[in-house]
């Protein structure tokens, strides 16, 4: 479902700040709250520990429950304190006037790109737009459609064309172009806010100079579809969100999504551009993070993005960036990121390989057993960690609704169901999938953009 946008008032957003932490004080006592979870859920799971040793051999056993419950309530426990304590600094500037540039990548999106160029010109940003759309071997009417939104809106808009298929020759051909000290990715199906510019902008113009990028806040439009486009919901809204928050809050945003991010010309020149990468956006970004640049998010700087509405092409979108998270990995191995908070958020991406590999090989197969009476895998100990996930939803739910729908008039729509399939059967479908993008990368299977 597409919402109903209104514009709203120009207003620096604040917040009460009664007690300053800073963010290595957040980042250890979120630390500690983890560890003391940890060791409570080592002692209470000893005795699953010692039966499903008996079975399959200690070690076995331990790798089995350090995957399935041990690490993912350590981390889910980092992740509730510290959203606890996050507290995102208010706006030093609400309404900049700094021209920008706007890059739209775009492969056969003639029943988009106009709606998206549309979208663009409603903004209440106060500064120049110019938005350059780079037709990347579209055989449908793409060209037709831009040339519309050129003669019919007052946005400035340029079409490029670039015959080497892939995003990321399509983003670079257009950088050596962006004449700008800022420049927007966009997708081209992707729609803005029309606050959604100058939130962005305003981010990045009240924050440190070492700042390179801004992520902004990616939703789902098309909600009401299915099944599986309602469950896409609540993962943007809550699952995505979170871990952008989570970053954003340590300095280290570790993807600055192509779909909807802002960054600084220079930075992304100076590393020469977006790589040859499935995951272009996310190698990207852990480039300038390697250069001692930091990555920041802004909730309020929301667009709403059509998700994929079925099986084949969510597990295409969500392989896709799984293998795109390896290839980052051996891009900018984490030991040699220079900042001690992205070392450790490039870290916790090292062991996801292992964690969906648990999931997949050996929960789901524990859920089957323990459906004929069988708990040796999965039985009550294993929702020890539920409870922390539903805690750190709740939190994020309040944060969303109050801070960031509030401000921008926006509604949440109930969608109950979409949120009782996605806390409780999601992971059994985007496990096996990010194994099977690990599997691609590998085996270096043939390349996709979408």
């Amino acid at each position: 479902m597409i919402p109903k946008l209104k514009p709203i008032d120009s207003q620096v957003v604040t917040r009460d700040n009664h007690l300053y932490i800073p963010v290595v004080g957040k980042f250890w006592i979120s630390h500690g709250f983890a560890l003391l979870w940890l060791g409570a859920s080592i002692y209470i799971a000893y005795p699953w520990l010692k039966d499903l040793a008996y079975h399959v051999s200690f070690p076995l056993a331990l790798l089995i429950i350090g995957g399935l419950a041990y690490i993912p309530g350590y981390m889910n426990a980092f992740l509730v304190i510290s959203l606890i304590l996050d507290r995102q600094p208010p706006f030093k500037m609400d309404s900049p006037h700094e021209e920008i540039t706007i890059l739209i990548a775009a492969h056969n999106e003639e029943d988009k790109i106009f709606q998206t160029l549309q979208y663009i010109d409603k903004q209440d940003y106060l500064g120049k737009i110019k938005v350059t759309v780079i037709n990347n071997c579209s055989t449908d009417r793409t060209i037709n459609e831009v040339l519309k939104a050129k003669n019919k809106l007052s946005t400035k808009i340029e079409l490029l064309h670039e015959e080497k298929p892939g995003k990321f020759h399509a983003l670079n051909h257009a950088l050596k172009s962006v004449s700008t000290r800022y420049f927007i990715t966009l997708d081209a199906d992707t729609l803005l806010h029309p606050a959604s510019i100058r939130h962005l902008v305003s981010r990045m113009k009240s924050s440190p100079e070492e700042v390179c990028a801004v992520a902004g806040s990616v939703l789902v439009k098309n909600s009401r579809e299915n099944l599986l486009t309602k469950m896409q919901e609540w993962d943007y809204f809550l699952g995505i969100a979170s871990i952008k928050r989570l970053q954003g809050l340590y300095q280290g945003t570790l993807v600055a999504q192509g779909a909807y991010s802002l960054y600084k010309t220079k930075c992304v020149q100076e590393v020469g551009g977006w790589p040859d990468a499935i995951g272009e956006d996310i190698v990207l970004t852990w480039r300038l993070l390697h250069r001692k640049w930091k990555v920041y998010f802004e909730p309020l700087a929301v667009a709403f993005t059509e998700v994929p509405s079925s099986v084949k092409h969510l597990v295409r979108q969500r392989a896709r960036w799984a293998r795109g998270m390896i290839e980052g990995l051996h891009e900018v191995k984490p030991w040699k990121q220079p900042q001690i908070f992205v070392k450790y958020m490039t870290g916790v991406n090292l062991i996801m390989p292992y964690l969906d590999l648990t999931y997949t090989l050996c929960w789901i197969p524990g859920l089957i057993l323990a459906f004929f009476g069988n708990f040796l895998i999965v039985g009550p100990m294993t929702v020890f960690v539920l409870p922390l996930t539903l805690i750190s939803y709740s939190i994020l739910f309040f944060y969303q609704r109050n801070f960031v729908f509030r401000s921008l008039h926006i509604r949440i729509r109930k969608n109950i169901l979409g949120f009782i399939l996605y806390f409780l059967g999601y992971q059994l479908i985007m496990s096996p999938v990010s194994v099977y993008g690990y599997l691609q990368e590998v085996f270096k299977f043939q390349r996709k953009w979408k």
